[in-house]
């Protein structure tokens, strides 16, 4: 074993996790305030506000394209650190190759979708009869078409993210997200506004902002995962014929696919259902105002910088929970679970105590007015209930991805949102024609979800993890343990 994989056999969980996590989490909050700051520029605008409502309504589809990237990474992040575990580094090679062909044609597919239906999807959140004008669907269209048509580089850019992870290089792999993140800093007030020769092009400009960040992340993460991860894309492959070693092309591997997909296309799919959701939301709030969409929008980009470090937190667990499920270690792998929701309800407490004491101070980032202020900090303060519970949730389902056991999470994601989200919420804006009470979906759905976690939880110890056995062959249990 290399000195990384040994750490994550023998060194203290609480100070691993945190040194696997620590660069993803700061990577995960740039990449939140880079989603807050193209808001922040564009309502500073003369159409801020439409603009802003224009964001709302892309955002269900942006989230289905970025699902479908990090999806497809979190299963190959899941499978090469099981093949590192159980010490196939030819198994975790090819399971690398295969992920990137998957993130190529997945790129393709998003680019077909942006050049032709981004106006279509635009025009189903308004429906009949909805609050939105002309104009704001005009502005959502144009900036889910750009960003929408350009996602291979989003896909490239997870892949190489999840591999460098899956080797214990989360420092290289923070350093992809924060120049992508650096690039769309930048650019955003330049695009947006027309500085330094440049034609003020507003939500486009915001558009090809976030795909420029994506392209320079792409770059920087490919190369930095051919020359410093563990695993190696073969592009070639050493086959025997006739008796003779041969080089033959790289060809896909229907096994390692479905691997892969065992875990991602459960994630894809949770992405989706997320992505629906969200959809059914607007669908919902647009029947009462248009500040209620926005109000929405608005929530996913403030809420991004109490979920990210959780979410980095998952990035740095996962490779610690499959390598050593895969070496057999149960003992190792309760305890990153246990200490990983620690550390997780540490950071959704922080964040519902932010949410309760400063919701206006959230919201006047955005120069909003006073109807979006009205009812945004009745919004921030009801959902923000689910935080610390979400943040169980969050956990338990890093656990059900690291083993191969991603259809638990794809579970507990229906039971949230399709079961209690959605209908929920659909009684309450009929029952009460107000829209604070739609709110209170959020925090019904996730005390459901958390339930539905901890059953699945205790039946995946009880039947999985309890029963594993060491892999002593090599001397996982004997190597020198690091201090912490």
């Amino acid at each position: 074993m290399n000195p990384r994989e040994t750490r994550m056999a023998t060194a203290n969980i609480p100070s691993l996790i945190l040194r696997m996590s620590l660069p993803m989490v700061i990577s995960m909050l740039v990449l939140a305030l880079y989603n807050v700051v193209d808001s922040v520029f564009l309502s500073m605008t003369p159409e801020g506000d439409s603009y802003l409502a224009a964001l709302s309504l892309a955002f269900p589809f942006q989230m289905l394209t970025v699902g479908i990237g990090i999806g497809t990474a979190v299963g190959t992040c899941s499978l090469v650190s099981r093949k590192l575990g159980e010490g196939d580094r030819l198994g975790a090679d090819m399971t690398a190759t295969n992920g990137m062909m998957l993130a190529f044609l997945s790129g393709l597919v998003t680019l077909a979708v942006g050049l032709t239906l981004s106006g279509a999807c635009i025009g189903i959140v308004n429906g009949q009869g909805g609050n939105v004008s002309d104009a704001t669907l005009a502005y959502g269209t144009d900036y889910l078409r750009i960003c929408m048509s350009f996602s291979m580089f989003l896909m490239i850019q997870a892949m190489s993210e999840k591999l460098l992870q899956s080797c214990g290089h989360m420092v290289l792999a923070m350093l992809t997200q924060i120049a992508g993140a650096v690039v769309n800093i930048v650019l955003d007030p330049i695009l947006i506004f027309g500085l330094l020769g440049f034609p003020a092009m507003g939500v486009k400009g915001a558009a090809i902002a976030t795909v420029a960040g994506q392209f320079v992340g792409m770059l920087l993460g490919f190369m930095l995962m051919r020359g410093h991860a563990t695993v190696k894309l073969r592009f070639t492959v050493q086959a025997e014929v006739d008796g003779r070693a041969r080089r033959r092309l790289f060809k896909p591997s229907g096994s390692i696919v479905r691997g892969i997909y065992a875990v991602g296309l459960p994630s894809i799919v949770m992405q989706s259902i997320g992505s629906v959701t969200n959809l059914c939301m607007n669908s919902i709030l647009v029947t009462f105002s248009e500040s209620a969409v926005t109000v929405l929008g608005l929530y996913f980009k403030i809420h991004s910088f109490v979920f990210m470090p959780v979410f980095g937190l998952n990035s740095g667990t996962m490779p610690i929970l499959a390598y050593n499920y895969g070496a057999g270690n149960g003992v190792r792998v309760k305890k990153t679970l246990y200490t990983g929701i620690c550390y997780a309800l540490v950071v959704m407490l922080a964040g519902f105590a932010l949410f309760q004491l400063m919701p206006q101070q959230l919201l006047s980032l955005f120069n909003v007015g006073d109807e979006i202020m009205r009812i945004g900090t009745q919004a921030f303060r009801t959902i923000s209930i689910c935080f610390p519970f979400a943040g169980i949730c969050i956990m338990c389902g890093t656990l059900f991805q690291a083993i191969g056991k991603g259809v638990f999470s794809l579970a507990v994601t229906a039971c949230r949102q399709l079961i209690v989200i959605i209908p929920a919420a659909l009684i309450l804006a009929t029952v009460t024609k107000d829209v604070m009470a739609v709110w209170y979906a959020y925090p019904l759905a996730e005390i459901m979800s958390l339930s539905v976690s901890l059953i699945f939880v205790t039946r995946t110890i009880r039947r999985n993890i309890n029963n594993l056995k060491p892999r002593t062959e090599d001397n996982i249990l004997n190597a020198p343990v690091e201090s912490a």
